[in-house]
């Protein structure tokens, strides 16, 4: 039996985008939006995240309807000494969410991400504003590792 966490076969990846230049968000962008209520405990975002194996989770108003937040991996760990179980993502969730257009430069992105220092940017529909998807500094590295 290999030790947790070992791989002995490293995942290849098949990430196929136009160069970094030419690139637009949705040749990058993770579709689907991860999110959970204001009210979801601390841990069960951990564990949401975890699962996912994602670095922020989109919290949304009482009527889940639109996004007011993001907590992120760092606003976890900072709250990692307190009652995980208690607290709640709409108490840490520190970042209201940065949005993008789907059809927007990704040059634009990463200008916005680091005129904001944030590695997340809620990616939206340019006709309805509707979320559909999640860009962070990981996809944007994809593109400029494995861009065309």
């Amino acid at each position: 039996m290999s030790p947790s966490g070992t791989i002995y076969e490293p995942l290849q990846h098949t990430f196929s985008s136009p160069p970094f230049g030419r690139a637009e968000v949705a040749d990058a962008m993770r579709l689907g939006v991860v999110s959970c209520p204001a009210a979801t405990p601390l841990r069960e975002a951990a564990r949401i995240m975890a699962t996912n194996r994602i670095h922020c989770v989109v919290v949304f108003d009482v009527a889940g309807e639109q996004p007011v937040r993001v907590v992120s991996d760092l606003d976890l760990t900072a709250a990692a000494g307190e009652d995980l179980d208690k607290r709640t993502v709409g108490e840490v969730a520190r970042a209201e969410p940065l949005k993008i257009g789907s059809g927007e430069p990704l040059a634009r992105a990463a200008q916005l991400m680091v005129e904001h220092e944030t590695p997340h940017l809620l990616v939206v529909q340019p006709e309805s504003g509707h979320p559909v998807g999640v860009l962070s500094t990981l996809d944007l590295a994809g593109v400029l590792a494995w861009g065309n």
